[in-house]
């Protein structure tokens, strides 16, 4: 079996599938099938192909990133963008991280293909065009006539067991799909690609050369953190934002094909989410607390509480603590404008939920009001929040669940269950968990200004 090292293009904001997915907390990293992510279950999928995994992600998402991988019980390097900068610039980071033979496989972090063994049996099919110098891909057997997706126009075979690729059609109108379909040689591309760095490296310095000099410049200054490696950020910004497609694949000819027959989702609508799970003999599909009572092909996804559909035929209801979606399953490719929307008119829940994710846990705005807060905090076992103070508020922390250790100002407070403390305004604090377990506790702010910029940090763990 070849050795692949598989690259996880993490990036993407995933707004058509809001109110679950948002920019905070994209959908790759929504927990959507069996609890898991569909990064973890991409890392986990990947990971018999070689020894270790490179994921590239935004800085802002480092932490969920490195989540995911210990979920998954892989491990590698995370590289980082500053930016973003579209796939072309993802993918040559990784390139010019690698060894110039090592045989690269480029992932979207999003898409679902329940069937392992299928996929890595194809990957490996790959190796020995990849190896001879082409670009390899994968295209998806359609199973209905999509103008969602684009397509690859599969050629005549090669020698290396591949087929060459004719061309590519960015997703054509309903009249030309029916002619690809019609042709049987006609794929859906999966935007996933298996090459050497090398190869990849040569094809961007003969269509892209100002994309390869831009990552050249950010990854010769490029510093480490652990896991984590940082291109140079102003280089980096430099480099124009450009898909692969655009870029690379729609110019270069040595470019093969191979067929993927089994199940593959880009989960990228509720439409496509809905697909995942089996519908009742009305068309029904439901999670969580959901019910769909004299109703008809009815999605319901409902986690946190008893959501009713009733009656309703054709809908789709997505549920959170603090953003609602019906829409008609028609409508589902109009859930992108609305977030536009909701940004326009400055509606925080386009972009952030109410639980937000922390290198050190979470918080859950629980109550906000008129000169207070409340927060349910969560701090992980050996994590510990920054020194820090506020202007603006004082703090009262309750503990719930496990243990707090609290400095305040010159001392340090050791908190159990039922114990509290009161964090003046203006005094500095921090807050740790030297335990074991999860440490939970509510946190009860007052003041003029209740903002999260009301921090003035005097030493992180985390580099913010």
């Amino acid at each position: 079996m070849t050795n692949i090292t598989p690259v996880i293009l993490c990036g993407g904001s995933g707004t058509r599938l809001w109110p679950l997915s948002r920019k905070s907390f994209p959908k790759q990293f929504v927990p959507l099938i069996g609890h898991k992510s569909l990064l973890q279950l991409t890392l986990e999928r990947v990971a018999s192909l070689g020894q270790g995994v490179v994921c590239v992600a935004s800085d802002e998402h480092r932490f969920l990133v490195a989540d995911a991988m210990k979920a998954a019980k892989v491990q590698g390097q995370v590289l980082l963008e500053p930016v973003a900068r579209n796939t072309a610039a993802a993918m040559a980071i990784a390139a010019l991280s690698a060894q110039p033979s090592d045989l690269l496989l480029f992932c979207p972090s999003d898409h679902h293909i329940p069937d392992v063994d299928a996929f890595c049996q194809v990957v490996q099919q790959g190796a020995a065009a990849a190896r001879s110098g082409a670009i390899v891909t994968f295209g998806i057997a359609p199973t209905f006539p999509s103008t969602a997706y684009g397509y690859i126009r599969q050629g005549q075979a090669r020698s290396d067991g591949a087929f060459q690729v004719e061309g590519f059609t960015e997703k054509p109108p309903q009249e030309k799909v029916q002619a690809l379909l019609l042709s049987g040689k006609a794929l859906w591309n999966g935007g996933i690609f298996l090459c050497s760095a090398q190869t990849l490296l040569a094809a961007l310095q003969h269509h892209a050369p100002d994309i390869l000099q831009a990552c050249q410049t950010a990854m010769q200054q490029a510093h480490q953190d652990g896991v984590f490696v940082r291109p140079q950020a102003q280089a980096f910004e430099a480099c124009r934002s450009e898909s692969i497609d655009y870029a690379v694949m729609e110019h270069h000819q040595n470019v093969a094909v191979l067929p993927f027959a089994s199940a593959w989702s880009d989960v990228g609508s509720w439409n496509a989410v809905a697909e995942l799970s089996q519908a009742d003999g009305q068309g029904n599909r439901v999670h969580g607390q959901g019910y769909a009572l004299q109703a008809s092909n009815t999605f319901v996804h409902a986690p946190h509480r008893p959501v009713v559909a009733l009656g309703t035929q054709d809908l789709l209801i997505i549920d959170t603590p603090d953003a609602l979606l019906v829409a008609h399953s028609s409508q589902v490719e109009q859930v992108k404008q609305v977030v536009a929307r909701l940004d326009a008119d400055q509606v925080a829940q386009s972009a952030q939920h109410r639980k937000v994710a922390r290198p050190w846990g979470t918080y859950d705005s629980v109550d906000v009001g008129e000169r207070h807060q409340v927060k349910r905090i969560t701090v992980r076992p050996g994590a510990k929040l920054s020194l820090q103070m506020h202007h603006h508020r004082a703090e009262h922390w309750i503990v719930v669940k496990g243990t707090a250790l609290v400095t305040r100002g010159g001392e340090e407070i050791l908190l159990s269950e039922n114990q509290s403390t009161y964090i003046p305004l203006g005094v500095k604090h921090r807050l740790e968990n030297p335990g074991k377990t999860d440490l939970e506790l509510i946190e009860v702010q007052s003041g003029s200004y209740l903002g999260e910029d009301d921090i003035v940090r005097f030493e992180d763990t985390y580099g913010r």
